[in-house]
């Protein structure tokens, strides 16, 4: 299958969800409920690690390589970091987001329909 055609639909996905976290985003704080409890943080860390690898395989395939990888890098830090700060630092931090207002979780979707047009772009 041809990596470009992934990383588009990947970005799609992304906007697709940041559109239905804008517009419903107690969906969000749902979710970082479901994550927070027990070890489910890692599964999390495991999907970060995965689009890493598609990120970074992809990357020389696509329109602007570099943005595709500079991606597929965070992808594999993010995911890291979810290992290294454990469930407890995690849930800690995702009790912080469940306290902050609607807009908040606004301009986080914001954020996600702006990351997920680049990759479009980018791939």
């Amino acid at each position: 299958m041809d990596m470009v055609i992934i990383i588009k639909s990947l970005g799609s996905v992304f906007v697709l969800i940041g559109f239905v976290y804008l517009f419903r985003p107690i969906l969000l704080k749902n979710l970082m409920s479901f994550f927070k409890k027990g070890k489910r943080v890692y599964f999390a860390g495991l999907v970060r690690f995965a689009l890493a690898v598609i990120f970074l395989l992809a990357a020389t395939q696509c329109r602007e390589p570099k943005i595709v990888g500079i991606f597929g890098i965070l992808f594999l830090i993010s995911g890291i970091l979810i290992f290294i700060l454990g469930p407890d630092m995690i849930r800690r931090i995702f009790d912080w987001y469940e306290t902050q207002s609607n807009v908040i979780f606004r301009v986080i979707a914001s954020a996600v329909i702006v990351v997920g047009a680049i990759i479009i772009f980018s791939a």
